[in-house]
């Protein structure tokens, strides 16, 4: 079994890092001839080449990318170590890097404000955040934590928790509804332009739930998108009728810029959901940033 030298895989991240053996020597203490050869041992160890070297760049290959994100792995596994000594001696300090994943218009104007107020309140603490409606595979990724609207993927790997509910909202601008007409009940939206969310062929249905109205929502669609945002930008721009949480339209119906469509209508909620990695332990970065979330969504 091949072993590679820590030390070596730790000057190969700080060159990936800061872009250059020079300055990923620095950071290691190192020359830049040392960090170079720190980086061939390590390659000739694995057999594989692990950076395309040019005189102006360096860029990773396929298995150095590979070999890369398991690096960051183990240095989350090391923290978490480290975590857990601090844990079980009585500390548990929020100190590392927080690695999240944010659906991109409820992280941008409902977490990013708290996990600002989280940073502050802990000096030691790093974050990088990735905002994006794609499910990641936070596992594969990397991440700590992803945040997620609606119900939450089957995966053993994965442990999930209800952070907040949000009511859902089915709307329409008012130049839409003057000229294809205004729905009055849920069978009349199957002549209409439905405003589907769609990701990687998977649609997210419309739900109904009542003593008699339990099911989906008839409608056609004809402009799916992955995105809450656009698809915000759609139902304003006047494509068509959109169900949107409303965190993301309020300020839209107050300013009369949408119309809300069959108010009566008893609309699924929208779960806020954070899952993370099944762990026996988590490191305090992540345990109290999720206690903080449900406290703070919860008020």
């Amino acid at each position: 079994m091949l072993r590679a030298n820590l030390n070596e895989i730790l000057v190969f991240m700080a060159v990936v890092d800061e872009g250059s053996f020079i300055a990923g020597g620095t950071a290691m203490g190192l020359s830049r001839s040392a960090a170079g050869k720190a980086v061939n041992r390590l390659e000739e160890r694995l057999g594989v080449r692990l950076l395309h070297r040019t005189t102006r760049a360096l860029s990773l290959t396929d298995e150095g990318r590979v070999f890369y994100e398991r690096g960051l792995q183990i240095l989350a596994a090391v923290d978490e170590a480290e975590s857990s000594v601090a844990v079980g001696a009585g500390g548990g300090t929020p100190r590392g890097v927080l690695r999240l994943t944010l659906p991109d218009a409820y992280g941008r104007l409902v977490i990013l404000p708290l996990l600002r107020r989280y940073l502050a309140a802990w000096p030691e603490l790093q974050a990088e955040v990735s905002f994006t409606d794609r499910q990641a595979d936070i596992v594969e990724e990397g991440f700590d934590l992803a945040i997620r609207i609606g119900e939450a993927p089957p995966d053993t790997r994965l442990v999930s928790r209800v952070l907040a509910r949000h009511q859902a909202v089915l709307c329409a601008s008012p130049a839409y509804l003057a000229e294809r007409g205004l729905p009055l009940d849920s069978d009349a939206l199957a002549a209409h332009d439905c405003l589907i969310f769609s990701s990687r062929n998977r649609r997210q249905p419309w739900r109904i739930f009542g003593d008699d109205s339990t099911g989906k929502l008839p409608g056609r669609s004809r402009l799916r998108l992955d995105s809450g945002d656009a698809i915000r930008d759609a139902v304003l721009a006047g494509d068509g009728i959109a169900l949107l949480p409303d965190f993301l339209v309020a300020g839209d119906l107050e300013a009369g810029r949408l119309l809300q469509v069959l108010p009566d209508l008893p609309l699924d909620e929208v779960k806020i959901v954070t899952i993370y990695p099944t762990r026996r332990l988590l490191e305090p970065r992540v345990r109290r940033f999720i206690d903080f979330l449900v406290d703070e969504l919860a008020a």
